[in-house]
C-alpha cells in the first residue's frame, strides 16, 4: 500500500477517534431532562455554559471528555428550579429584620420583638411573619400591649401575607394618621371606636417607613441568594420590584456578585415605572429579563382584604375591596397591552379574578401568546375558568394547605369548589406556573411539590388530602416548577429542560421525588446546584 494513503488513513484514524473537550461531563445520573417527550438521561456534557450533549454514559463517555467528571452515583438530577411568583428581594431584606414566621400566639410575636430589639437596638423595628390564623385567639391583635413595651419607638411589623400591618401608637403618630383618615383601597381597623394598630392594604402606604440604605440591599440579595440556591433554585420570578432595585441587580449581576437568575416583574404601582420601562423596551440578558408588570388586584384571604362578588361568609356586609377603581385597571392594561411587556395581576378574590379576567380579554382582543398572567387565581367562579383558555394562571400549592384549615369557615362551600382549583386550571390553559410566594410561604420548594401533589400539611392532613380532584401529577408538578414556568416567563427555549443548546442549570437531590412516597417529598434535600454549569451551592 501507498505509504501515502496509509499516512493517511492512520490520521483520519486519529483524529476520528479524539474526543471533545468539555467543561464538566456528568455520569451515573437518574436525570429526568423534562424535554418533550419527559425522557430521561443517565449522563450530559456541558460546554460553554450551556448542555451540548444529553444521553447515556457510552454515547457521552465515547464522544467527550474533561478534566471535570461528576460521579452522580445513581442520584436523581432535575433542571435548575424556577420559584414563578416569591419576593426574593423582600425575603433576602427580611433576614435583617425581625422574623415572626410560625408564631403561635400574640404573646408570642411580642416575645420575638423584643428580643429582636434586645439586640438590635434599632430607631424603627420592622418584620414579617404574624398570621393570627394560626393562633388559638384566631383574631387580629391590638396594640395596647405593644404600646406599653415600645411608647416611644415605632413598630410595623407585617402579616405573613403582606397584606396587613401591625404598628403601634409611635408608628401611628409618625405617620400621622387618625381612625378618621380616609382610606381607598384598604381599611383602617377600629374597635369600639379606637385604632386597633391593624392596617389593611392601602391604609399601609401610610407608615413611614425608614429607607433602606445601599449595603443593606446589597447584602439582602446576596443573602436571598444563598437561600435560594440552597433549595434548588436558578431562577426567581421576583413579584414587584423597583426600578432602583431593578437596577441594582443588574449591576451585581453583570459583576458577577449576584449570579441568580431574575425575571422581574416591575411594580405596576407607580405610573412613572409603567412609562419608563414600556418606553425603554424588553431589557434581556442572561441574568435579567424585564419584562413584565405585577399589578395588584387586591388583598389576601387571610386579613379579609380578598374582593369578594358577596360578602364573607364569617363576616357579614364585609367583601374585600380592590386596590384601585375599575376604570384604573382598565387604563394600566389598555397602556401594557399596547407594548409587548406582560401583565401579571395578583387576584385571590373571586370578584378580583372576574373584573381582571374580562379586563384582559377586552384589551387583548383573543391575541395570542401574549401570556399574561394572573397570580395566585385564587378563588374562581365556576363561569370564569373559561377565561384561562388564553390566560396563564401562577399558582402557589402552599397556599392551599396553609389556608384549608379555615378557608371554608372564611368564604363558605359553595366557593370552596372553585378554590385552589390547581387541575381545573392546568386542564383550560394546558400549562400551570407553580411558585411559592416567599417569603410569605417557606422557600422550599419540595413543600411546593408536596402540596400540589399530595395536598396534605406535614402532619398527614387531612388523611385523604386537600380537594384532591385538583391534584396535579408528579409530572405535571416538576413541569410547572421548570419548564412551564420558563414558558410563562417567555424563556422556554434557553431553560427549562436538561437539553442541548440550553444553559447547565441542574439539581442534584439525594432522592427520586417522582417515585418515593409521598410523605417522603418534604424532606428531599438538595445535594448540588449547578448555574451555567458552575455549582453554586453544595452541602
Amino acid at each position: 500500500m501507498n505509504k501515502n494513503l496509509i499516512l493517511i488513513l492512520t490520521l483520519i484514524s486519529i483524529f476520528s477517534c479524539k474526543k471533545e473537550q468539555v467543561d464538566l461531563i456528568v455520569l451515573n445520573s437518574n436525570t429526568y431532562t423534562v424535554n418533550n417527550d419527559f425522557n430521561k438521561a443517565e449522563a450530559f456534557a456541558i460546554k460553554d455554559g450551556l448542555f451540548v450533549a444529553v444521553g447515556n454514559n457510552n454515547e457521552i463517555k465515547g464522544k467527550y471528555e474533561s478534566k471535570n467528571i461528576v460521579d452522580a452515583q445513581s442520584q436523581t438530577i432535575v433542571p435548575g428550579l424556577i420559584d414563578a411568583h416569591c419576593h426574593f428581594f423582600r425575603m433576602g431584606l427580611q433576614q435583617q429584620k425581625v422574623s415572626l414566621e410560625g408564631t403561635k400566639s400574640y404573646d408570642e410575636v411580642l416575645e420575638k420583638i423584643v428580643a429582636f430589639q434586645k439586640e438590635k437596638n434599632t430607631s424603627f423595628i420592622t418584620g414579617r411573619g404574624w398570621d393570627q390564623n394560626d393562633w388559638d385567639i384566631k383574631e387580629f391583635p391590638t396594640k395596647e400591649k405593644l404600646d406599653a413595651l415600645f411608647p416611644e419607638t415605632p413598630v410595623a411589623v407585617g402579616r405573613v401575607d403582606g397584606h396587613a400591618l401591625l404598628v403601634n401608637q409611635a408608628a401611628i403618630d409618625l405617620a400621622g394618621i387618625t381612625k378618621d383618615t380616609k382610606v381607598s383601597g384598604g381599611e383602617i381597623i377600629i374597635k369600639d371606636g379606637k385604632m386597633t394598630g391593624v392596617l389593611i392594604d392601602a391604609a399601609m402606604d401610610f407608615i413611614k417607613f425608614p429607607s433602606t440604605s445601599l449595603e443593606e440591599a446589597t447584602q439582602g440579595l446576596l443573602d436571598a441568594q444563598k437561600i435560594s440556591f440552597s433549595y434548588g433554585l436558578t431562577t426567581v420570578d421576583d413579584a414587584g420590584l423597583d426600578k432602583s432595585t431593578i437596577e441594582l441587580i443588574d449591576s451585581l449581576q453583570k459583576e458577577n456578585t449576584l449570579k441568580m437568575r431574575v425575571y422581574a416583574m416591575v411594580s405596576g404601582d407607580k405610573q412613572e415605572q409603567i412609562d419608563y420601562y414600556i418606553n425603554k423596551g424588553i431589557i434581556k440578558t442572561e441574568k435579567l429579563n424585564v419584562r413584565s408588570f405585577k399589578v395588584y388586584g387586591d388583598g389576601a384571604l387571610g386579613s379579609r382584604g380578598a374582593a369578594m362578588r358577596t360578602s364573607y361568609s364569617d363576616r357579614e356586609n364585609h367583601f374585600g375591596a380592590l386596590i384601585y377603581s375599575p376604570e384604573r385597571y382598565q387604563e394600566i392594561a389598555i397602556q401594557i397591552a399596547a407594548s409587548d411587556y406582560q401583565m401579571n395581576t395578583h387576584a385571590i378574590g373571586d370578584s378580583a379574578n372576574t373584573w381582571m379576567l374580562k379586563t384582559y380579554k377586552e384589551v387583548l382582543k383573543d391575541a395570542k401568546n401574549r401570556r399574561w398572567r394572573i397570580e395566585h387565581a385564587q378563588i374562581i367562579s365556576e363561569d370564569d375558568f373559561s377565561y384561562f383558555e388564553n390566560i396563564i394562571p401562577s399558582v402557589q400549592p402552599t397556599h392551599a394547605t396553609s389556608d384549608m384549615y379555615w378557608a371554608e369557615d372564611r368564604i363558605g362551600e359553595k366557593r370552596m369548589k372553585g378554590a385552589y382549583a390547581f387541575k381545573d386550571l392546568l386542564n383550560k390553559y394546558g400549562k400551570i406556573t407553580l411558585g411559592t410566594d416567599f417569603p410569605v410561604e417557606q422557600v422550599n420548594p419540595f413543600l411546593t411539590f408536596y402540596a400540589a401533589t399530595i395536598r396534605k400539611d406535614l402532619e398527614n392532613y387531612p388523611e385523604e388530602g386537600f380537594q384532591m380532584e385538583n391534584a396535579l401529577t408528579r409530572e405535571e408538578t416538576l413541569k410547572g416548577m421548570t419548564i412551564w414556568a420558563a414558558y410563562s416567563n417567555f424563556e422556554e427555549e434557553e431553560k427549562g429542560s436538561i437539553e442541548v443548546g440550553k444553559f447547565a442549570d441542574f439539581v442534584i437531590l439525594n432522592q427520586d421525588i417522582m417515585q418515593i412516597e409521598g410523605e417522603k417529598i418534604p424532606k428531599t434535600k438538595v445535594l448540588a446546584t449547578y448555574l451555567n454549569g458552575e455549582k453554586v451551592y453544595s452541602e
